[in-house]
């Protein structure tokens, strides 16, 4: 018995030592206990009296990170590949969950517009302005504090709880479309904004969390999320329609289009805590401290600092990066400049154009779809390069003029600019361009940014990149407000 103990335990002294040392020559399997007849026989109990752990095992434990994630794994050998797509595609709908909230509010405008604010036109019409910064101003607070201040622990607690909150908060829309307020328009706007405010709060934790993680793998994953992001425009259009042709009452068809969102929330939900369990997931989570630790130079760098305490540079960060920044900014501050508070209010120049559907079409459908189109080129395309991005995002600064020269007519406002586009075709071709130049800049702007900097910054740099991501939205939506003022002034009135 006692040398059956000193060869188990010089067995587990060898196991640990390969694991920390990152022995090229094998990797030691650990025993596994089986539980089977030849063990505790028929007594044992079928369920065993353990507590469930509701939060992944790998993060939640104090065991280390080698130990833990990369039982099996060979870090010197060939990195383990995302069998079957499984973690581009589940961040592609992480991705999707970061964009949700805001596009649910924004394409149920006539939702909102037309039937619950009827009798509140001094809310009305200015609706997609009011909304846009109530989903934008908490995002931007907290994803700049998110980079600064771990908020709430790690990854669990922020991607878990916020999509809690988000979930509870639409069964609180739900509710208030079930009800009739129309003897209480006000107070019904209040409290949608109030909502949306605390919604995009909690989100702004979820997306900034989300593009930390997804910098720590290759660069394409990066672009998964904005996909994503981009796909859920397109599908919320959808829903809006289908919702829409299922049953002609504004109330019931919101009831389904909200609920319809907070599904898509709850599998972000679900799907979250099968990424553990993948072995190319884990390997990459761990592949950056593992590789401070072994890596001589870096070490030199630090001397004999952890490199996990070391203080992030952010200045340095910045620096680095800042191009990559500007274009990221740009292209955001463009696109919300125009899209949707400007696009969704140009009328047809021909009657009857698409029909009753011309701006869900012309609009919200083409750009989502056009911005989507640009994602994927971004991957497939990576064109221009860093260096000369920043020429096809100040050129995207044209669209502003452009679209408020085609038939622009916001609400409770007499336009006194003429109107040069007077084509709906070459209107509709302008929507395509802003879309695709939209997603394809942003694409390239999210992939680029990481890749600028040291890879132990990458995560930093990745979530800096998000909250210029919004930042740029921000100013957007600001600068749309200001919009109705420009094609009303008395200065036209003799053009």
């Amino acid at each position: 018995m006692i040398v059956g103990a000193m060869e188990m335990s010089h067995q587990g002294g060898t196991e640990a030592e390969s694991l920390l040392r990152g022995d090229r020559s094998a990797v030691v399997m650990p025993p596994q206990r089986r539980w089977d007849a030849k063990g505790e026989g028929e007594k044992a109990p079928f369920l065993r009296n353990e507590p469930v752990k509701l939060t992944p095992a790998w993060e939640g434990s104090n065991l280390p990170n080698d130990t833990l994630n990369l039982k099996g794994i060979a870090m010197d050998l060939a990195p383990p590949k995302d069998k079957w797509n499984l973690i581009y595609l589940t961040l592609l709908l992480h991705g999707l969950g970061t964009l949700t909230a805001w596009n649910m509010f924004i394409t149920a405008k006539d939702y909102f517009v037309k039937y619950k604010l009827l009798n509140a036109p001094q809310y009305s019409g200015d609706f997609m302005t009011y909304v846009g910064w109530a989903c934008q101003v908490p995002n931007l607070l907290f994803s700049w504090i998110n980079i600064f201040v771990k908020i709430g622990g790690n990854l669990t607690t922020r991607i878990v709880w916020s999509l809690c909150m988000e979930v509870l908060i639409f069964v609180v829309t739900v509710v208030l479309a079930m009800v009739d307020s129309s003897q209480w328009s006000e107070a019904f706007f209040i409290l949608t904004v109030i909502s949306v405010f605390f919604l995009n709060g909690f989100n702004a934790i979820f997306q900034n969390s989300v593009y930390g993680l997804a910098a720590r793998l290759p660069p394409q994953y990066t672009g998964a999320v904005v996909l994503g992001s981009n796909i859920c425009g397109t599908l919320v259009v959808f829903i809006s329609w289908a919702s829409d042709v299922f049953t002609s009452s504004y109330r019931t068809s919101a009831i389904y289009y909200f609920i319809a969102g907070m599904f898509v929330l709850l599998i972000c939900f679900d799907t979250y805590f099968a990424l553990p369990l993948n072995r190319f997931y884990r390997y990459h989570e761990t592949l950056q401290e593992r590789t401070l630790r072994v890596n001589p130079a870096l070490a030199a760098t630090n001397q004999n600092a952890d490199p996990v305490q070391k203080k992030t540079p952010y200045g340095l960060i910045v620096r680095q990066s800042f191009i990559q920044l500007y274009n990221i900014f740009i292209v955001f501050f463009v696109t919300l400049a125009v899209f949707p508070a400007v696009h969704s209010d140009i009328q047809p120049i021909t009657p009857g154009f698409l029909g009753s559907n011309f701006v869900r079409i012309t609009c919200f459908l083409t750009f989502n779809f056009t911005a989507m189109i640009g994602n994927i080129t971004a991957s497939l395309w990576q064109f221009p390069t860093q260096k000369w991005l920043f020429i096809f995002t100040t050129i995207r600064i044209l669209f502003i003029p452009l679209y408020l020269l085609c038939n622009y007519q916001p609400m409770y406002t007499t336009r006194t600019l003429p109107v040069w586009v007077n084509n709906d075709w070459a209107y509709w071709g302008m929507a395509v361009l802003l879309g695709w130049s939209s997603g394809h800049g942003s694409s390239l702007g999210m992939m680029y940014v990481s890749g600028t900097v040291a890879p132990e910054n990458a995560m930093t740099a990745g979530m800096i990149g998000g909250a210029t991501l919004v930042t740029g939205i921000v100013a957007g939506i600001t600068f749309s407000k200001f919009c109705p003022a420009l094609v009303s002034l008395n200065a036209w009135t003799n053009m």
